[in-house]
Formats: structure tokens, C-alpha cells, sequence
């Protein structure tokens, strides 16, 4: 009977210790938690975790979320380096390939060069799952 018990206390134990992980999050990180009963999460900034709320910044909004009504909390993990591409193009015209030029006095015929640059950043990194509520214990019969 003592080992049925410890097996039903092992999943509340796990949802105790994930609950830790968030409440250990940075003030800031991004977060994307779906409540009970909806299919959309709210992307949203940590500001702290109680023993039994989520406190967050929604829009420049400070809203509380009791952990009872939550599934799911994603977190993005702090970036590290993002990548960073430099790129630069350098095209020059022939000349002899333009359209002829009127007829009169014209400056003489000189090579066209253009270079453009673009500096592309990589991407965030993808969110994590940290915590997921539990399933309820079913009552035993």
C-alpha cells in the first residue's frame, strides 16, 4: 500500500519541481502560457512566480494568473551570440552595353558602380517547455 501511495505522490512532486523552475525564471523572460480551456496562449514577460500565481507583463499590463488555472508555461531561453551576416554587393556596368547617347557633346563613356550592404541578425531561439500541469489523480474506488 506504501508503494501505491509514493506512485501517486510522484507526479505532484515533478509538478512542485517544475513549479520551482518558473518561479526561479529571470524577471523579463518571455514567456507563452495557455490557460485552461483555450487553445491560444498569451505571450507574455515574466515579472515572478508565487507558491500559487504567475505574475506577468501582458501589453504594458501587469496581470496575475493562478497556477491552478494554468496548463502550459513556455519560456525562450536567454540568446546567447545571435549570428550575425554581413553582406556586400558590388556591381559595376559596362558602358558599351547602355543605350547610345545623343548626339552632341557628352561626357565619355565611364564604367557605373553601385554597392549596396544588408547585415541580417539570426533568429530567436525557439520557446521551451517548463512546466505542464499535472493530471488530476483520479479518486481510487
Amino acid at each position: 500500500m506504501l508503494a501505491f501511495c509514493l506512485l501517486l505522490a510522484l507526479p505532484v512532486m515533478g509538478a512542485d519541481d517544475s513549479w520551482t523552475k518558473v518561479r526561479a525564471l529571470e524577471s523579463g523572460t518571455e514567456l507563452r502560457v495557455t490557460k485552461k480551456g483555450t487553445k491560444q496562449p498569451l505571450l507574455l514577460k515574466m515579472d515572478e512566480a508565487t507558491a500559487d500565481t504567475l505574475l506577468a507583463v501582458l501589453k504594458n499590463e501587469q496581470v496575475s494568473i493562478l497556477k491552478e488555472q494554468i496548463d502550459q508555461i513556455d519560456y525562450r531561453p536567454k540568446a546567447g551570440a545571435r549570428k550575425m551576416v554581413r553582406e556586400t554587393k558590388t556591381t559595376v556596368e559596362d558602358p558599351n552595353k547602355k543605350a547610345p547617347l545623343p548626339a552632341g557633346p557628352h561626357p565619355a563613356n565611364v564604367p557605373g558602380m553601385s554597392t549596396s550592404s544588408n547585415v541580417i541578425f539570426g533568429s530567436k531561439p525557439d520557446f521551451e517547455t517548463i512546466y505542464r500541469r499535472s493530471p488530476s489523480p483520479r479518486p481510487v474506488q
